[in-house]
């Protein structure tokens, strides 16, 4: 493709992305996949100096492979890259432990720039499945509501683009791309609702429904949100963690007012029924995943962390 047709789809593109109220420098996590190496040149475009860093999970032999996939991007692109290793034993949860891995070291490597922002490569496509993913959980509409496009340090500009758009911008750029083995392996749960569930679904209803699932999240995101804010500014109040407050609220915030008070790792529901037994009197303590523990003194709610 002609360089002037390149960066026509490039424009046209980032455009679409969503860059707004971004400061650079940023730091761009960059697998060597398409809708990564496509987030780090519209970054680029939009002259936030990216700083491409390429976590390597030692998860495969052939990883350092992809390295120099995302270091050649990074050259021709004109901006800085880094590999970081990281120790991912095999055994259960492997993504979401891999996922915890490469998102410490990304903070790790934006603490090290002075950037404000780690930036994602997150699609459409990957909204939709997350949104499948949580419906088959058991999530309630926090995780109904999907990924957000901003959320503490993480950015994800590319959710309004499509899986095959990156490709196409990729493709356009003349860029090498990954293709991870794992994002075909059926045996991942997220690998089989793209390849199987989803296909299955679009054929029933008669559409396309990445942009349905991608609707909805963002629906359900602004509900989510405002009920947090509403929640966080309803307790705990200026005397602090008030045991009796929190009782008193109507359920739906006060379990709100929990997960917020507690905040990562997301407590499950037993947990955050646990917490209200604790504030209306039932029991004096409760036991929570993450080395956490909260307890009632003095009419106070205590949250204690191993």
């Amino acid at each position: 493709m002609p360089a002037h047709a390149a960066a026509a789809v490039v424009a046209t593109l980032r455009r679409r992305a969503d860059f707004s109220d971004l400061t650079s420098p940023v730091v761009v996590g960059c697998s060597g996949g398409a809708d990564s190496l496509a987030l780090l040149a519209l970054a680029a475009d939009a002259g936030l100096e990216p700083f491409a860093i390429y976590v390597d999970h030692g998860l495969r032999d052939d990883s350092a492979k992809d390295a120099v996939v995302v270091a050649d991007a990074a050259d021709r692109l004109g901006v800085a890259s880094h590999a970081v290793a990281v120790a991912v034993t095999a055994g259960s949860n492997l993504e979401a432990r891999a996922r915890d891995a490469r998102y410490a070291a990304l903070e790790v490597a934006r603490v090290a720039v002075d950037a404000d922002w780690v930036l994602v490569g997150h699609t459409a496509d990957d909204q939709a499945e997350t949104v499948l993913l949580n419906v088959l959980r058991g999530a309630a509409a926090t995780g109904l509501a999907g990924m957000p496009a901003r959320r503490d340090h993480v950015a994800r500009p590319l959710l309004g683009l499509r899986r095959h758009e990156t490709r196409d911008l990729c493709s356009a750029l003349r860029f090498e791309v990954v293709d991870d083995p794992m994002n075909e392996d059926p045996a991942f749960a997220r690998v089989a609702l793209r390849r199987r569930v989803l296909p299955l679904l679009e054929e029933i209803a008669g559409r396309d429904l990445v942009p349905v699932l991608a609707r909805q999240a963002d629906v359900l995101r602004e509900e989510s949100d405002y009920l947090d804010d509403l929640a966080r500014s309803l307790w705990p109040g200026e005397r602090g963690p008030s045991a009796r407050e929190l009782a008193a609220l109507h359920p739906v915030l006060a379990r709100r007012a929990i997960r917020v008070w507690l905040g990562p790792p997301p407590p499950s529901r037993a947990e955050v029924a646990r917490v209200l037994e604790v504030a209306r009197g039932s029991c004096r303590g409760a036991q929570l995943a993450g080395g956490r523990a909260v307890r009632r003194s003095t009419g106070l709610l205590l949250l204690e962390r191993e």
